[in-house]
């Protein structure tokens, strides 16, 4: 019975420091696409979304995409380089749906994210799609 009991703890405590994970990317990782409305991201759990940072820009050709990814999510004013509309977010929610502007060019497209999970920890992602 004490075993099954620390069993039950154990397992408890590591759901407990679980980090906030990407369930979904609409248009999926890879994909190749007609130029797409919208950009869709599901995560395990409600996210604020007052401390989020979502933004999808256009990945040059022959670009590494983590440093890319990394210097997409420290850039500030860059409404003028990005993809989405860069939408005012807020509130909490798992799905979170960023608008793109009309028109996309054919090409590479780096969907960047970073969130807070619940226990506090930031936890960040990146996704590309191809527009055709």
């Amino acid at each position: 019975m004490r075993f099954l009991l620390a069993l039950l703890a154990a397992l408890s405590l590591g759901a407990a420091f679980a980090h906030t994970q990407v369930t979904a990317v609409t248009p999926r990782a890879h994909a190749r696409v007609t130029a797409p409305k919208t950009v869709t991201l599901t995560f395990d759990e409600p996210i604020n979304l007052r401390f989020a940072t979502f933004k999808v820009v256009p990945l040059p050709a022959g670009a590494d995409v983590e440093p890319t990814a990394a210097a997409a999510l420290a850039r500030r004013d860059d409404a003028a380089l990005r993809a989405d509309t860069a939408p005012a977010l807020s509130g909490m929610a798992a799905r979170v749906q960023l608008p793109l502007h009309a028109g996309l060019k054919p090409g590479a497209y780096l969907i960047v994210w970073r969130v807070v999970s619940d226990d506090g920890h930031p936890v960040s992602g990146h996704s590309v799609f191809w527009v055709q």
